[in-house]
């Protein structure tokens, strides 16, 4: 399956703007890419890229004052195939998870562990450990959460998710990692394409999507509370403990918003 990716984001600045951006492909799938989704600006500025702390590609530079274009396009080969799972996944005991995931064990800017811990024990100790209770997790986040767009709030933490009972796309893996976390699973979040291939129309507008990922047998595997069931040409542009670590753009002033678009179509 060949899938066009991009996206386009217009800004207005008031003023020359620092800005870091993390919208190409991971490099852990850049060999999947027919043709590289190199970052370009309108008008072009010098840009200066680095891995962050999660091994992410971050592209940093200085945005002029007025408008300001973000763009990616590029050609993505994907196996056609949907999520994998290994409903048989095993939960490792602490004592023997490896030391690089002990990080995702610990609470984080939106994933409030410490005051979700006696909740998640209480609807998740009797499930079986392992894939089963991550699903479990998942099952609820995705019954418990209303998913609406309207009701998109930046501070939002995984409890308040809890208590609210509604959110936008990364509210979900927030909770769902949080509760994970909460029994002792490594999760972390990411962020990424998700094409609307196979689903049903009427399609909804482009977005970046949110999803997770536990540490189970000894590997990471994916989860969607969102959707809760496989997709098709998921594609990671950045992982982090929460949407903190990995934010799209991050802007060091004011500015507008002016335009966002986001494509993930199949090609013949």
């Amino acid at each position: 399956m060949r899938v066009s990716i991009g996206c386009r984001l217009r800004y207005s600045f008031p003023q020359p703007t620092p800005l870091i951006a993390l919208l190409n492909v991971h490099y852990s799938r850049f060999g999947d890419l027919e043709r590289a989704d190199y970052l370009v600006t309108q008008p072009s500025v010098p840009l200066e890229s680095y891995r962050d702390g999660f091994g992410n590609w971050c592209t940093r530079m200085v945005a002029p004052a007025g408008d300001f274009t973000l763009s990616t396009d590029g050609i993505f080969r994907d196996t056609g195939l949907p999520d994998p799972t290994a409903t048989e996944a095993a939960q490792h005991a602490v004592q023997d998870l490896p030391f690089e995931t002990l990080v995702y064990l610990l609470g984080s800017r939106y994933c409030d562990t410490d005051l979700l811990s006696e909740e998640a024990w209480r609807l998740f100790e009797a499930t079986e450990p392992g894939w089963s209770r991550v699903q479990a997790i998942c099952d609820f986040v995705h019954g418990h959460i209303l998913f609406d767009y309207m009701q998109a709030k930046a501070t939002r933490t995984a409890s308040q998710t809890m208590a609210e009972r509604q959110g936008v796309c990364r509210d979900f893996p927030h909770l769902a990692i949080a509760l994970c976390r909460c029994m002792n699973i490594p999760a972390r979040y990411c962020t990424g394409y998700l094409s609307d291939i196979g689903e049903p129309l009427p399609h909804p507008p482009g977005d970046f999507a949110a999803w997770m990922e536990v540490f189970l047998a000894g590997e990471w595997h994916m989860f969607d509370p969102r959707n809760n069931k496989p997709r098709f040409a998921r594609i990671l542009i950045a992982r982090g403990r929460d949407a903190a670590d990995v934010p799209l753009t991050q802007t060091f002033g004011q500015n507008t918003l002016t335009e966002f678009m986001v494509w993930t179509d199949e090609m013949a």
